[in-house]
């Protein structure tokens, strides 16, 4: 009796520390920001060729939020139709992909970037 109450007491424990241990949350500052700084701010820093052709400043969270002088480039919930999304991952014209001129931004980057879209983008 005493056996069948500890395995079923560990049963339940560890139930509960895989509900516990839902999906990690995607930090703006420790996640996406190194991936954009890797990736990005070779161009779209200040006085960078895509800040100046798109009006697309990538140095804060604030001015990534902004978008471009076109319009926003993130809508928090929908990596499927964010334009950052799209571009990273060739999904728009081939001619504008993102890194412009370079390599490729690696699937699981992308895939980070895409969980924080779709955990709301937020400035954490």
């Amino acid at each position: 009796m005493k056996n069948g109450l500890l395995r079923g007491g560990v049963l339940v424990t560890g139930t509960l520390m895989l509900a516990a241990c839902g999906p990690r949350e995607v930090s703006y500052k420790a996640d996406v920001q190194p991936i954009l700084k890797q990736y990005c701010l070779e161009c779209h820093a200040e006085g960078g060729k895509g800040t100046e052709a798109s009006g697309l400043l990538m140095t804060s969270y604030d001015s990534l939020m902004k978008g471009t002088k076109f319009g926003s480039i993130i809508k928090p919930g929908d990596s499927l139709s964010s334009v950052l999304i799209m571009l990273v991952e060739g999904r728009a014209d081939p001619s504008i992909k993102m890194p412009h001129g370079k390599e490729s931004i690696p699937k699981e980057k992308i895939d980070v970037l895409k969980k924080w879209v779709e955990q709301g983008a937020k400035n954490n």
